[in-house]
């Protein structure tokens, strides 16, 4: 592992600043947008505006870097990523934040693009699976540390904001000076949503009910803590503890998942995310069960995302996944635009405690297809024939998850292989006993 991250570091570096950066405007734009009085509905057209960018970026910086390439593609989105980050104080308007908020969710979703073509690049065959989960970490730690920050400055003035911009100007130097120009990078076009949910009727619906999941506890978590009258460092705190519990679910749900029918593992997780949820509404808003409905809440939506992932290429052929994986990450973004906008309206008529109430049922929305999906005749994939699980998380671009789908059909290939061998050698040595 050492070897490996020896190769990339600075990538891995850079990548923890450019979150740093990100993850504090996440949350600030709950905190300032509470201080200068915008509604939660407005903030949820905010928040939505985000994920229209990034679906926007993920779908034509590819062409943008065969152009004109990687470092001028990267290089362009970052500075006008800082600079968007810094305008949001100068322009304190509903709607010219939501335009920033476009912009900044495409050059996210370029910067990612980018990043992970040079860290694909640089990963072997043999060292993918690892690089990949070094680089989620990375991205998870970045959030993490962007809320910590937060308690260092004030929302209400312009400070953070600088800080924040100022974190993706510094990602540039280390991933810049350490990379070398790699072949345009190529991405799948998405498979029609019509033929995924075919078939993947689960993989489809689960992701999209995840996207307005995983787009409302980041984009509309710090609205909810500043509505209910939280501390600005008690918010941080609650969001980080969101994107915490992800972190530390990640592995043993993982392992889960190569062991047991995945459906049943979907309907667990989605259950608990709901239970945690109907937990937080009930909690009074008391600090710490309010922090621990948070942990396992988050900790339940980034598994699930990998799961679904790992769900739906389970029952395709190897030269379909690229195309669904597509599809998928296409459909979790319009999951993703229209989550806020229902839990912004949700908590502009029936308050606050609506954060809860609609995350909560939509977890139970896919815990009950879940079942229903269990209930219908189908081919059942057996837990031997099923590929390996690598916590991809929402936030990565199209390219890490093809990456990744790449690596787990690579490794169930090598372990079913190697139990073969195992078996045979078994079988050989049993033969030679009897004689």
């Amino acid at each position: 592992m050492y070897q490996v991250l020896l190769r990339v570091w600075a990538l891995l570096l850079g990548v923890v600043f450019i979150m740093l950066g990100n993850g504090m405007h996440f949350t600030l734009i709950g905190l300032r947008g509470g201080i200068e009085g915008f509604s939660a509905a407005s903030l949820a057209i905010i928040a939505s505006g985000y994920y229209i960018g990034f679906l926007s970026g993920a779908r034509f910086t590819p062409r943008l870097i065969r152009r004109v390439g990687h470092v001028r593609v990267f290089a362009a989105l970052g500075s006008f990523m800082s600079a968007g980050l810094i305008s949001f104080p100068l322009l304190t308007d509903i709607w010219a934040w939501a335009i920033i908020r476009v912009l900044v969710g495409f050059c996210m979703a370029g910067i990612y693009v980018v990043a992970e073509s040079w860290l694909n690049d640089a990963a072997t065959n043999e060292t993918r699976g690892k690089v990949l989960s070094a680089y989620m970490i990375a991205q998870t730690l970045g959030i993490i540390g962007a809320q910590g920050l937060l308690t260092l400055g004030d929302a209400a003035t312009s400070v953070l904001f600088i800080c924040a911009s100022i974190l993706v100007s510094i990602s540039f130097a280390p991933i810049l000076l350490s990379v070398a120009l790699v072949p345009a990078v190529e991405v799948s076009k998405p498979m029609p949503l019509k033929r995924l949910f075919k078939g993947s009727p689960l993989g489809t619906v689960g992701i999209f009910l995840l996207g307005g999941i995983y787009a409302a506890q980041s984009g509309m978590g710090a609205v909810f803590g500043s509505q209910i009258g939280l501390t600005p460092n008690t918010i941080a705190l609650f969001v980080a503890m969101l994107f915490a519990g992800a972190l530390f679910m990640q592995y043993p749900i993982g392992w889960i998942s190569d062991r047991m029918d995945r459906r049943q593992l979907i309907l667990g997780a989605s259950c608990i995310g709901g239970a945690s949820c109907f937990f937080g509404l009930y909690t009074g808003n008391e600090l710490w069960p309010l922090m621990a409905a948070a942990f396992v809440s988050g900790g339940m939506t980034a598994p699930l995302y990998a799961l679904f992932l790992a769900y739906t290429n389970d029952s395709l052929e190897a030269d379909e996944m690229p195309a669904a994986s597509g599809g998928l990450v296409f459909t979790f973004g319009l999951g993703a635009i229209i989550g806020p906008l229902l839990i912004g309206w949700a908590m502009q008529v029936l308050g606050p405690s609506a954060f809860w109430l609609v995350i909560g049922v939509t977890f139970s929305g896919i815990a009950v297809y879940a079942l229903y999906c269990m209930t219908q005749k189908g081919e059942v994939i057996s837990v031997e024939d099923t590929d390996s699980y690598l916590g991809v998380l929402p936030t990565a671009s199209l390219v890490a998850v093809e990456a990744a789908t790449e690596w787990a059909v690579e490794h169930a290939e090598a372990e079913r292989e190697a139990e073969s061998e195992l078996d045979e050698q078994a079988s050989r040595d049993t033969s030679e006993e009897l004689k």
